[in-house]
């Protein structure tokens, strides 16, 4: 099992200390660094400026939310990335969700399972580089005829040679046909929320993955010796993404987590982050569900538990956190 630095999405400011977690990450042995995007930075941008700063960590997007760009343009982002940083670039790809697509990107959200699967392969013809892209499906359709169409447009091939065919294609996904389809068409898999003690929520959609597919799983890691203090910030973030990141009549975090055996409880968040009772939703996140989900509590019971990660089919371990947590970690796996 390897490791990877999560640096997330900036939030208000740009954080200047990613660049120095990432050398020191690369230092340490680390096997990946990954930036995301919400509704604010790019994921390529300060991904291309780590490439420029280190020299062997793999840099991945994630997620790269597919409705930000054209399959075409990810896929140019990704080849270029890929030949400056000779050939360390993983492509994250991932759909977001209805609040993000058609509130920010001015998209609809239909059909996210099908606009993946149509975006995967145009990029895919487009790092092969066999002949003239092309797309008969109703998302993508190239070349483009549909109103306000010259009638002009052709199949093209990349003029730049990608650096390599098969440049990985992971996808974050969290509903069941989504995972399914990703174990058949990805590389690898950015769950969100993964339990080791639950490998039979996702074992019957992972089961047809090809060999060397990867999973590498986000892991909030809190060393402390209070149980309390350490599962906080994990409930917190539950506490936020099943109550707020989504709406009322549909939250793909408050479904996961109803599949994952809480679904009461995940309901009475919701209700209580939309009474404005954030505080309430927070306490009312399971301790077993949050301590399922991260490695919290003092440094030794870190340590037992990370045997059952190595024991389950996840191959890394997406960790953020200072330079001194990314050395405990360090220590104790790699």
């Amino acid at each position: 099992m390897t490791l990877g630095l999560q640096l997330g999405y900036w939030g208000a400011l740009y954080p200047a200390a990613h660049i120095e977690l990432a050398q020191e990450a690369e230092r340490l042995g680390y096997d990946s660094v990954w930036t995301a995007e919400s509704w604010g930075n790019d994921c390529f941008t300060p991904l291309a400026w780590i490439g420029a700063n280190t020299s062997r960590i793999r840099l991945g997007t994630s997620v790269a939310q597919i409705s930000a760009r054209t399959p075409a343009s990810c896929a140019m982002s990704a080849l270029a990335l890929d030949h400056m940083s000779n050939g360390r670039m993983i492509l994250g790809l991932g759909v977001s969700g209805p609040q993000v697509v058609e509130g920010w990107y001015g998209q609809p959200y239909a059909k996210p399972v099908s606009r993946t699967r149509e975006y995967v392969s145009i990029i895919r013809q487009i790092l092969a580089r066999e002949g003239p892209v092309s797309n008969d499906g109703e998302h993508y359709p190239l070349p483009y005829t549909g109103p306000g169409a010259w009638g002009m447009g052709k199949g093209l091939k990349s003029i730049t040679h990608p650096l390599r065919a098969d440049l990985p294609i992971f996808l974050g996904a969290e509903g069941p046909k989504n995972v399914t389809q990703t174990a058949e068409i990805a590389d690898g898999w950015l769950p969100l929320y993964y339990s080791p003690y639950r490998q039979e929520v996702y074992a019957d959609q992972l089961s047809k993955a090809k060999a060397g597919f990867e999973i590498a799983a986000f892991t909030l890691v809190n060393m402390n010796d209070d149980m309390e203090q350490a599962l906080y910030p994990v409930k917190a973030m539950l506490g936020f993404y099943i109550g707020g990141m989504g709406s009322k009549q549909r939250n793909f975090h408050k479904e996961l987590m109803a599949r994952m055996g809480f679904a009461d409880e995940a309901e009475q968040i919701q209700d209580l982050f939309f009474e404005g009772k954030r505080d309430e939703a927070i306490a009312t996140v399971p301790d077993e569900f949050a301590d399922e989900i991260s490695l919290s509590g003092p440094r030794d019971r870190i340590r037992e538990r990370l045997q059952d990660w190595r024991n389950s089919p996840v191959t890394s371990l997406l960790i953020n956190g200072d330079a001194t947590l990314l050395r405990e970690m360090a220590e104790m796996v790699l």
